[in-house]
Protein backbone atom coordinates (compact mmCIF):
# COMPACT_ATOMS: atom_id res chain seq x y z
CA UNK A 1 0.00 0.00 0.00
CA UNK A 2 1.22 3.49 -0.76
CA UNK A 3 2.27 5.43 2.30
CA UNK A 4 -0.67 7.84 2.18
CA UNK A 5 -3.32 5.08 2.34
CA UNK A 6 -5.45 5.11 5.49
CA UNK A 7 -8.20 2.91 6.80
CA UNK A 8 -10.84 4.08 9.23
CA UNK A 9 -13.01 1.98 11.47
CA UNK A 10 -13.71 -1.75 11.57
CA UNK A 11 -16.68 -4.09 11.60
CA UNK A 12 -16.29 -7.86 11.84
CA UNK A 13 -18.56 -10.39 10.12
CA UNK A 14 -18.32 -14.14 10.24
CA UNK A 15 -19.73 -16.46 7.58
CA UNK A 16 -23.50 -16.74 7.92
CA UNK A 17 -26.57 -17.87 6.03
CA UNK A 18 -27.61 -15.21 3.57
CA UNK A 19 -29.91 -15.25 0.56
CA UNK A 20 -29.85 -13.00 -2.47
CA UNK A 21 -31.68 -12.86 -5.83
CA UNK A 22 -28.48 -13.04 -7.84
CA UNK A 23 -27.69 -15.78 -10.31
CA UNK A 24 -26.28 -18.97 -8.80
CA UNK A 25 -22.59 -19.71 -8.92
CA UNK A 26 -22.27 -22.68 -11.25
CA UNK A 27 -19.68 -25.37 -10.86
CA UNK A 28 -17.92 -27.67 -13.29
CA UNK A 29 -18.89 -31.32 -13.26
CA UNK A 30 -15.76 -32.94 -11.93
CA UNK A 31 -14.41 -36.42 -11.51
CA UNK A 32 -15.73 -38.68 -8.78
CA UNK A 33 -12.62 -38.01 -6.69
CA UNK A 34 -14.26 -34.72 -5.72
CA UNK A 35 -16.31 -34.26 -2.60
CA UNK A 36 -19.28 -31.90 -2.70
CA UNK A 37 -20.38 -29.50 0.03
CA UNK A 38 -23.86 -27.94 0.04
CA UNK A 39 -24.36 -24.33 1.01
CA UNK A 40 -27.52 -22.56 2.08
CA UNK A 41 -28.87 -21.85 -1.38
CA UNK A 42 -28.16 -25.37 -2.66
CA UNK A 43 -25.14 -24.28 -4.70
CA UNK A 44 -22.62 -27.05 -5.05
CA UNK A 45 -19.01 -26.13 -4.53
CA UNK A 46 -16.71 -28.92 -5.62
CA UNK A 47 -13.53 -29.50 -3.66
CA UNK A 48 -10.97 -32.14 -4.51
CA UNK A 49 -8.54 -33.77 -2.14
CA UNK A 50 -5.72 -32.51 -4.33
CA UNK A 51 -7.02 -28.93 -4.10
CA UNK A 52 -6.94 -29.17 -0.34
CA UNK A 53 -3.28 -30.02 -0.76
CA UNK A 54 -2.54 -26.59 -2.22
CA UNK A 55 -3.39 -26.95 -5.87
CA UNK A 56 -2.70 -30.58 -6.61
CA UNK A 57 0.99 -30.62 -7.46
CA UNK A 58 1.39 -27.09 -8.82
CA UNK A 59 3.23 -24.46 -6.78
CA UNK A 60 1.08 -23.78 -3.72
CA UNK A 61 0.14 -20.27 -2.68
CA UNK A 62 2.39 -20.15 0.40
CA UNK A 63 5.47 -21.31 -1.53
CA UNK A 64 4.63 -18.85 -4.32
CA UNK A 65 4.48 -16.05 -1.74
CA UNK A 66 7.83 -17.13 -0.28
CA UNK A 67 9.47 -17.00 -3.71
CA UNK A 68 8.06 -13.55 -4.42
CA UNK A 69 9.01 -11.85 -1.15
CA UNK A 70 12.55 -13.20 -1.34
CA UNK A 71 12.91 -11.77 -4.85
CA UNK A 72 13.71 -8.16 -5.73
CA UNK A 73 11.26 -5.73 -7.28
CA UNK A 74 11.62 -2.12 -6.18
CA UNK A 75 9.17 0.30 -7.77
CA UNK A 76 10.14 0.83 -11.40
CA UNK A 77 12.46 -2.20 -11.37
CA UNK A 78 10.07 -5.15 -11.01
CA UNK A 79 11.54 -7.43 -13.70
CA UNK A 80 12.95 -10.07 -11.34
CA UNK A 81 9.79 -10.69 -9.34
CA UNK A 82 7.70 -10.20 -12.48
CA UNK A 83 9.43 -13.16 -14.11
CA UNK A 84 8.48 -15.41 -11.18
CA UNK A 85 4.87 -14.23 -11.37
CA UNK A 86 4.69 -14.84 -15.12
CA UNK A 87 5.97 -18.38 -14.77
CA UNK A 88 3.64 -19.33 -11.93
CA UNK A 89 0.50 -17.64 -13.28
CA UNK A 90 0.96 -19.34 -16.65
CA UNK A 91 -0.07 -22.65 -15.07
CA UNK A 92 -3.53 -21.28 -14.26
CA UNK A 93 -4.27 -18.76 -17.02
CA UNK A 94 -5.09 -18.97 -20.71
CA UNK A 95 -2.46 -16.37 -21.52
CA UNK A 96 0.03 -14.19 -19.69
CA UNK A 97 1.31 -10.93 -21.16
CA UNK A 98 3.50 -8.04 -20.03
CA UNK A 99 2.61 -4.50 -21.04
CA UNK A 100 4.95 -1.61 -21.81
CA UNK A 101 5.18 -0.45 -18.20
CA UNK A 102 5.87 -3.97 -16.91
CA UNK A 103 2.48 -5.05 -15.53
CA UNK A 104 2.04 -8.83 -15.65
CA UNK A 105 -1.47 -9.63 -16.94
CA UNK A 106 -2.81 -13.18 -16.55
CA UNK A 107 -6.06 -13.72 -18.47
CA UNK A 108 -8.43 -16.58 -17.67
CA UNK A 109 -11.29 -16.57 -20.14
CA UNK A 110 -14.90 -17.25 -19.27
CA UNK A 111 -17.50 -19.20 -21.17
CA UNK A 112 -19.80 -17.97 -23.91
CA UNK A 113 -19.77 -14.98 -26.23
CA UNK A 114 -20.87 -11.91 -24.25
CA UNK A 115 -18.29 -12.05 -21.48
CA UNK A 116 -17.91 -9.31 -18.87
CA UNK A 117 -14.36 -8.32 -17.90
CA UNK A 118 -13.25 -8.36 -14.28
CA UNK A 119 -9.83 -6.90 -13.46
CA UNK A 120 -8.03 -7.92 -10.28
CA UNK A 121 -5.07 -5.70 -9.38
CA UNK A 122 -2.35 -6.42 -6.80
CA UNK A 123 0.91 -4.52 -6.94
CA UNK A 124 4.17 -6.46 -7.06
CA UNK A 125 6.56 -3.57 -6.44
CA UNK A 126 8.22 -2.98 -3.08
CA UNK A 127 9.74 0.01 -1.35
CA UNK A 128 13.52 0.19 -1.42
CA UNK A 129 16.65 2.32 -1.57
CA UNK A 130 18.91 3.80 -4.26
CA UNK A 131 22.62 4.66 -4.10
CA UNK A 132 23.25 8.41 -4.36
CA UNK A 133 27.00 8.64 -3.64
CA UNK A 134 30.08 6.49 -3.20
CA UNK A 135 32.24 8.11 -0.53
CA UNK A 136 35.89 7.78 0.34
CA UNK A 137 36.66 4.49 2.04
CA UNK A 138 33.81 2.86 0.06
CA UNK A 139 30.78 3.88 2.15
CA UNK A 140 27.49 4.38 0.26
CA UNK A 141 25.00 7.18 0.72
CA UNK A 142 21.44 6.44 -0.33
CA UNK A 143 17.87 7.70 -0.68
CA UNK A 144 14.48 5.99 -0.58
CA UNK A 145 12.13 4.74 -3.28
CA UNK A 146 8.59 4.78 -1.90
CA UNK A 147 7.55 5.27 1.70
CA UNK A 148 10.55 3.91 3.60
CA UNK A 149 10.45 4.55 7.35
CA UNK A 150 14.00 5.65 8.17
CA UNK A 151 13.58 4.51 11.79
CA UNK A 152 13.62 0.89 10.63
CA UNK A 153 16.87 1.07 8.64
CA UNK A 154 19.54 1.24 11.31
CA UNK A 155 21.57 -2.02 11.64
CA UNK A 156 19.73 -3.70 8.75
CA UNK A 157 21.51 -6.15 6.48
CA UNK A 158 21.06 -5.04 2.87
CA UNK A 159 21.70 -6.31 -0.62
CA UNK A 160 23.21 -3.82 -3.06
CA UNK A 161 22.24 -4.67 -6.63
CA UNK A 162 25.28 -3.59 -8.63
CA UNK A 163 26.95 -5.45 -11.46
CA UNK A 164 26.66 -8.31 -9.01
CA UNK A 165 24.82 -8.42 -5.69
CA UNK A 166 26.82 -7.37 -2.62
CA UNK A 167 25.84 -7.82 1.01
CA UNK A 168 26.25 -4.81 3.26
CA UNK A 169 24.98 -3.34 6.51
CA UNK A 170 23.55 0.06 7.42
CA UNK A 171 25.69 1.50 10.17
CA UNK A 172 25.57 4.44 12.53
CA UNK A 173 27.57 5.86 15.41
CA UNK A 174 27.34 3.69 18.53
CA UNK A 175 25.50 5.19 21.51
CA UNK A 176 28.78 5.73 23.38
CA UNK A 177 29.86 8.34 20.81
CA UNK A 178 26.60 10.26 20.44
CA UNK A 179 26.32 13.83 21.68
CA UNK A 180 23.51 14.50 24.18
CA UNK A 181 21.54 16.17 21.38
CA UNK A 182 22.00 13.21 19.03
CA UNK A 183 21.02 10.67 21.68
CA UNK A 184 17.42 11.89 21.94
CA UNK A 185 16.48 12.04 18.24
CA UNK A 186 16.07 9.40 15.56
CA UNK A 187 18.93 9.22 13.10
CA UNK A 188 18.09 10.62 9.68
CA UNK A 189 18.55 8.68 6.46
CA UNK A 190 20.95 11.32 5.20
CA UNK A 191 23.25 10.49 8.12
CA UNK A 192 23.29 6.74 7.46
CA UNK A 193 25.77 4.84 5.33
CA UNK A 194 25.98 1.37 3.82
CA UNK A 195 29.17 -0.47 4.70
CA UNK A 196 30.20 -3.19 2.23
CA UNK A 197 33.56 -3.86 3.84
CA UNK A 198 35.30 -2.90 0.60
CA UNK A 199 37.64 -0.12 -0.47
CA UNK A 200 36.43 2.76 -2.58
CA UNK A 201 38.08 1.29 -5.68
CA UNK A 202 36.56 -2.14 -5.05
CA UNK A 203 33.12 -0.64 -4.59
CA UNK A 204 33.31 1.51 -7.71
CA UNK A 205 34.27 -1.52 -9.77
CA UNK A 206 30.87 -3.09 -9.00
CA UNK A 207 28.51 -0.35 -7.74
CA UNK A 208 27.34 2.86 -9.44
CA UNK A 209 25.18 5.77 -8.40
CA UNK A 210 21.58 4.81 -9.12
CA UNK A 211 21.98 1.14 -8.19
CA UNK A 212 19.19 -0.32 -6.09
CA UNK A 213 19.38 -1.53 -2.51
CA UNK A 214 16.92 -3.85 -0.75
CA UNK A 215 16.72 -5.24 2.76
CA UNK A 216 18.20 -8.75 2.83
CA UNK A 217 15.42 -10.70 4.51
CA UNK A 218 14.15 -14.23 4.02
CA UNK A 219 10.58 -15.44 4.51
CA UNK A 220 10.05 -16.12 8.23
CA UNK A 221 7.47 -18.75 9.27
CA UNK A 222 5.98 -17.80 12.65
CA UNK A 223 3.58 -19.61 14.98
CA UNK A 224 0.35 -20.98 13.59
CA UNK A 225 -0.09 -19.89 9.99
CA UNK A 226 1.53 -16.48 10.49
CA UNK A 227 4.56 -15.45 8.46
CA UNK A 228 6.77 -12.36 8.19
CA UNK A 229 8.88 -10.93 5.37
CA UNK A 230 9.63 -7.81 3.39
CA UNK A 231 7.30 -6.98 0.50
CA UNK A 232 4.25 -8.76 1.90
CA UNK A 233 2.80 -5.38 0.86
CA UNK A 234 1.67 -6.28 -1.70
CA UNK A 235 2.95 -9.62 -2.94
CA UNK A 236 0.65 -11.38 -0.49
CA UNK A 237 -2.18 -9.93 -2.58
CA UNK A 238 -0.56 -11.32 -5.74
CA UNK A 239 -0.62 -14.67 -3.95
CA UNK A 240 -4.33 -14.14 -3.28
CA UNK A 241 -4.90 -13.65 -7.03
CA UNK A 242 -2.99 -16.89 -7.59
CA UNK A 243 -5.30 -18.63 -5.13
CA UNK A 244 -8.28 -17.14 -6.98
CA UNK A 245 -7.12 -18.67 -10.26
CA UNK A 246 -6.68 -22.05 -8.56
CA UNK A 247 -10.22 -21.84 -7.16
CA UNK A 248 -11.64 -20.87 -10.56
CA UNK A 249 -10.49 -24.19 -12.00
CA UNK A 250 -13.48 -25.77 -10.27
CA UNK A 251 -15.99 -22.99 -10.85
CA UNK A 252 -17.79 -22.16 -14.08
CA UNK A 253 -17.65 -18.47 -14.94
CA UNK A 254 -18.80 -16.37 -17.86
CA UNK A 255 -16.57 -13.41 -17.02
CA UNK A 256 -13.05 -13.01 -18.35
CA UNK A 257 -10.79 -12.39 -15.37
CA UNK A 258 -7.60 -10.36 -15.73
CA UNK A 259 -5.28 -10.96 -12.77
CA UNK A 260 -2.83 -8.07 -12.97
CA UNK A 261 0.37 -7.83 -10.94
CA UNK A 262 0.82 -4.08 -11.18
CA UNK A 263 4.00 -2.00 -11.04
CA UNK A 264 4.91 1.28 -9.35
CA UNK A 265 2.02 1.44 -6.88
CA UNK A 266 4.32 2.63 -4.13
CA UNK A 267 5.30 5.69 -6.19
CA UNK A 268 1.90 6.64 -7.57
CA UNK A 269 -0.24 3.64 -8.63
CA UNK A 270 1.00 4.01 -12.20
CA UNK A 271 0.74 0.37 -13.19
CA UNK A 272 -2.94 0.07 -12.31
CA UNK A 273 -3.69 3.27 -14.18
CA UNK A 274 -2.28 2.11 -17.51
CA UNK A 275 -3.44 -1.51 -17.22
CA UNK A 276 -7.01 -0.48 -16.39
CA UNK A 277 -6.97 1.93 -19.34
CA UNK A 278 -5.80 -0.86 -21.62
CA UNK A 279 -8.10 -3.65 -20.35
CA UNK A 280 -11.13 -1.40 -19.90
CA UNK A 281 -12.78 -3.75 -17.38
CA UNK A 282 -16.43 -3.75 -16.44
CA UNK A 283 -15.41 -4.20 -12.78
CA UNK A 284 -12.10 -3.57 -11.03
CA UNK A 285 -11.06 -5.06 -7.69
CA UNK A 286 -7.84 -4.00 -6.00
CA UNK A 287 -6.28 -6.40 -3.52
CA UNK A 288 -3.93 -4.74 -1.05
CA UNK A 289 -3.07 -4.73 2.64
CA UNK A 290 -4.56 -2.86 5.58
CA UNK A 291 -3.19 -2.30 9.06
CA UNK A 292 -3.43 -5.43 11.20
CA UNK A 293 -4.09 -5.39 14.91
CA UNK A 294 -0.97 -4.69 16.94
CA UNK A 295 -0.04 -3.18 20.32
CA UNK A 296 -0.24 0.58 20.58
CA UNK A 297 -2.66 1.10 17.67
CA UNK A 298 -6.37 1.89 18.24
CA UNK A 299 -8.61 -1.08 17.49
CA UNK A 300 -10.80 0.96 15.15
CA UNK A 301 -7.81 1.63 12.88
CA UNK A 302 -6.88 -2.02 12.42
CA UNK A 303 -8.26 -5.39 11.36
CA UNK A 304 -7.61 -8.72 13.11
CA UNK A 305 -5.29 -11.27 11.54
CA UNK A 306 -6.69 -14.73 10.83
CA UNK A 307 -10.29 -13.51 10.56
CA UNK A 308 -10.46 -13.33 6.77
CA UNK A 309 -10.13 -10.49 4.27
CA UNK A 310 -11.06 -6.89 4.99
CA UNK A 311 -13.66 -5.29 2.70
CA UNK A 312 -13.62 -1.52 2.22
CA UNK A 313 -16.67 0.65 1.73
CA UNK A 314 -16.89 4.35 0.97
CA UNK A 315 -16.52 6.82 -1.88
CA UNK A 316 -13.87 4.74 -3.66
CA UNK A 317 -16.08 1.63 -3.63
CA UNK A 318 -19.08 0.85 -5.84
CA UNK A 319 -21.93 -0.08 -3.46
CA UNK A 320 -23.29 -2.93 -5.57
CA UNK A 321 -19.89 -4.57 -5.99
CA UNK A 322 -19.35 -4.26 -2.24
CA UNK A 323 -22.81 -5.71 -1.60
CA UNK A 324 -22.14 -8.69 -3.85
CA UNK A 325 -18.85 -9.43 -2.10
CA UNK A 326 -20.44 -9.37 1.35
CA UNK A 327 -23.38 -11.51 0.17
CA UNK A 328 -21.05 -14.14 -1.20
CA UNK A 329 -18.86 -14.12 1.91
CA UNK A 330 -21.87 -14.69 4.16
CA UNK A 331 -23.41 -17.29 1.88
CA UNK A 332 -20.23 -19.34 1.56
CA UNK A 333 -18.99 -18.97 5.14
CA UNK A 334 -15.98 -16.81 4.33
CA UNK A 335 -15.20 -14.69 7.42
CA UNK A 336 -14.46 -11.04 6.76
CA UNK A 337 -14.16 -7.63 8.38
CA UNK A 338 -15.35 -4.23 7.18
CA UNK A 339 -13.39 -1.02 6.79
CA UNK A 340 -15.26 2.27 6.26
CA UNK A 341 -12.98 4.54 4.21
CA UNK A 342 -14.45 8.01 3.64
CA UNK A 343 -12.00 9.13 0.93
CA UNK A 344 -9.19 7.81 -1.26
CA UNK A 345 -7.99 4.35 -0.21
CA UNK A 346 -4.36 4.92 -1.19
CA UNK A 347 -4.44 1.76 -3.32
CA UNK A 348 -4.82 0.72 -6.96
CA UNK A 349 -8.59 0.97 -6.41
CA UNK A 350 -8.36 4.76 -6.49
CA UNK A 351 -6.87 5.05 -9.98
CA UNK A 352 -8.98 2.21 -11.40
CA UNK A 353 -12.15 3.94 -10.31
CA UNK A 354 -11.39 7.11 -12.29
CA UNK A 355 -9.87 5.51 -15.40
CA UNK A 356 -11.57 6.34 -18.72
CA UNK A 357 -15.24 7.08 -18.01
CA UNK A 358 -15.07 5.38 -14.60
CA UNK A 359 -14.93 1.75 -13.46
CA UNK A 360 -17.06 0.17 -10.68
CA UNK A 361 -14.43 -0.68 -8.11
CA UNK A 362 -13.93 -2.59 -4.86
CA UNK A 363 -11.05 -3.12 -2.44
CA UNK A 364 -10.24 -6.41 -0.71
CA UNK A 365 -7.46 -6.07 1.87
CA UNK A 366 -5.26 -8.44 3.84
CA UNK A 367 -4.63 -7.43 7.48
CA UNK A 368 -0.88 -6.82 7.91
CA UNK A 369 1.20 -5.89 10.92
CA UNK A 370 4.26 -3.61 10.73
CA UNK A 371 3.57 -2.21 7.26
CA UNK A 372 6.54 -0.81 5.32
CA UNK A 373 9.11 -2.69 7.39
CA UNK A 374 11.14 -5.79 6.57
CA UNK A 375 9.04 -7.93 8.94
CA UNK A 376 5.54 -7.34 7.60
CA UNK A 377 3.40 -10.02 9.25
CA UNK A 378 0.16 -11.67 8.16
CA UNK A 379 -1.91 -14.84 8.25
CA UNK A 380 -1.62 -17.21 5.29
CA UNK A 381 -5.25 -18.26 5.83
CA UNK A 382 -6.35 -14.67 5.14
CA UNK A 383 -4.55 -14.83 1.78
CA UNK A 384 -6.33 -18.05 0.84
CA UNK A 385 -9.73 -16.85 2.04
CA UNK A 386 -9.35 -13.67 0.00
CA UNK A 387 -8.54 -15.77 -3.06
CA UNK A 388 -11.59 -17.92 -2.51
CA UNK A 389 -13.90 -14.91 -2.13
CA UNK A 390 -12.51 -13.35 -5.31
CA UNK A 391 -13.15 -16.58 -7.22
CA UNK A 392 -16.73 -16.76 -5.97
CA UNK A 393 -17.24 -13.15 -7.03
CA UNK A 394 -15.86 -13.74 -10.53
CA UNK A 395 -18.09 -16.80 -10.91
CA UNK A 396 -21.14 -14.75 -9.91
CA UNK A 397 -20.64 -11.96 -12.46
CA UNK A 398 -22.75 -12.01 -15.60
CA UNK A 399 -23.86 -9.39 -18.11
CA UNK A 400 -27.04 -8.66 -16.16
CA UNK A 401 -25.07 -7.84 -13.01
CA UNK A 402 -22.74 -5.54 -14.94
CA UNK A 403 -25.65 -3.67 -16.50
CA UNK A 404 -27.22 -3.29 -13.06
CA UNK A 405 -24.14 -1.40 -11.83
CA UNK A 406 -25.37 1.66 -13.72
CA UNK A 407 -28.32 1.93 -11.33
CA UNK A 408 -27.55 2.55 -7.67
Amino acid sequence: MAAHGTHHGLLIFRGASFSSPRASVCVHALENTFESRKFDRGVEYEESRSDRQEGGGTLDTKEFLKRMVEATGVSGYEDSVGKIIREVMAAHADEVTVDTLGNVIALKRGEGQSRPKVMLASHMDEIGLMVTKIEEKGFLRFTSIGGVDQRTLVAQEVRVHGQRDLIGIIGMKPPHLLTPEEAVVAIKMQDMVIDLGLTEAEVKAVVAVGDLVTINRNFIPLGGDFAAAKAMDDRAAVAAMHQCLIELKRLRHTADVYAVATVQEEVGARGALVSAYHIKPDIGIAIDVCHGEMPGVPEQDTAPLGKGPNLALGANIHPKVFERLTELAKEHSVPFTLDPVPGPTGTDAWVMQVTRAGIPTALVSLPLRYMHTSVETLSISDVKLAGRLLALFVASVDREFVEGLLCY
